[in-house]
């Protein structure tokens, strides 16, 4: 099979939420899988000081992408995790 990249968008619980330790920790969650590669994130502002954490990843499309999304929901102090962008990469 090939090679799917993957974005999540991460809510986090609150405006207080300290971003660079969630990048360790999603970065940790994401490379828990055997294909799972970390390829960056990126802080989005949502509304009054809130932001979201936009993941990419790339991961084989032989592992369930529901399995990485359910492993970053039980990072603590993340609120929700979405599934934002589902590519087949080519090359």
């Amino acid at each position: 099979m090939g090679t799917a990249g993957i974005q999540f968008k991460i809510m986090p619980e609150g405006v207080d939420t300290d971003f660079e330790e969630l990048k360790v920790k999603a970065k940790e969650a994401v490379e828990s899988f055997e294909s799972g590669v970390f390829n960056g994130a990126k802080e989005e502002p949502i509304a009054f000081g809130l932001k979201a954490l936009i993941i990419t990843i790339a991961l084989s499309e032989d592992e369930e992408s529901d399995a990485v999304e359910s492993a970053l929901s039980k990072i603590a102090g993340i609120s929700s995790v979405e599934l934002i962008d589902y590519r087949r990469v080519v090359g």
